[in-house]
């Protein structure tokens, strides 16, 4: 046997791992954030598959393939990556979503921001609140729970068997409609301060219609629904980490 027979099989197991974990790495929140450079995120899922790949072995194939069967194998697991990073980003999307009702509700609709996490304009609730997002995931290891799905994901997804297109797509808007709800939740509490308060103003108005309401209005909008996402962040950020969770044990058949 020479050189050329041992080492093929070793390449082709870090080429198959590198084509999904390198997709996923590109999507999922944290690694896959627009300021992180793109060579960085391919530089670790390099090192990750040459190192899982004597791991992963009796899972994937070592020889026999043809030029066309690789190139489709290959193609596939970029596919099972993309289904993988979009699944677990959605748990940014319930963040973005909160953000900006809780901008619009607090009247910082108007102050736009860079986004970095969306890459264009955002408000600064949707800011302030994915990068608060992304630090707590780093902070409570959630990036270990992270690469340990995707190891598991092989038992779920295993390699070469292409995934129902209707399954995939149920997963993601099952996890789009668990996001809308955290989403809204998190900015629950403030939309009832705001609520709460326009009723208020409104009735002081009928009965003081000559009272500059604006002077008031505004600046107690500002306060109360910060104060009120001051008291509600900590169970809104539980809620989001409850829903990255789900979506990694969706993608890991756990």
């Amino acid at each position: 046997m020479g050189w050329r027979e041992l080492i093929e099989p070793e390449i082709l197991r870090v080429l198959l791992v590198f084509a999904r974990i390198g997709a996923a790495l590109m999507v999922v929140p944290g690694f896959g954030e627009v300021y992180v450079l793109p060579r960085l995120r391919l530089l670790l899922a390099l090192i990750l598959s040459v190192l899982l790949a004597p791991v992963l072995g009796p899972a994937l194939p070592a020889r026999g393939l043809e030029t066309g069967g690789l190139l489709g194998l290959v193609a596939l697991e970029v596919g099972i990556g993309l289904l993988i990073g979009a699944a677990t980003r959605m748990a940014m999307v319930a963040l973005h979503l909160g953000g900006s009702v809780i901008a619009s509700q607090s009247g910082l609709a108007s102050a736009v921001f860079f986004d970095p996490h969306a890459g264009g304009q955002g408000s600064i609730g949707s800011n302030f609140l994915a990068v608060v997002g992304v630090a707590l995931l780093f902070a409570a290891d959630a990036h270990h729970a992270l690469l340990r799905a995707l190891v598991d994901s092989y038992g779920l997804f295993a390699v070469g068997t292409v995934p129902i297109p209707a399954d995939g797509a149920e997963l993601l808007s099952r996890l789009l409609a668990e996001a809308t709800a955290v989403g809204l939740r998190i900015a629950g509490p403030v939309v009832l301060v705001g609520l709460g308060l326009s009723v208020a103003l409104g009735a002081l108005n009928r009965l003081v219609p000559a009272f500059q309401m604006l002077f008031v209005a505004t600046p107690a909008q500002l306060l109360l629904s910060l104060g009120a996402l001051m008291l509600s962040l900590a169970a809104g950020l539980h809620a989001f980490l409850r829903l990255f969770d789900r979506s990694l044990v969706a993608i890991s058949g756990g």
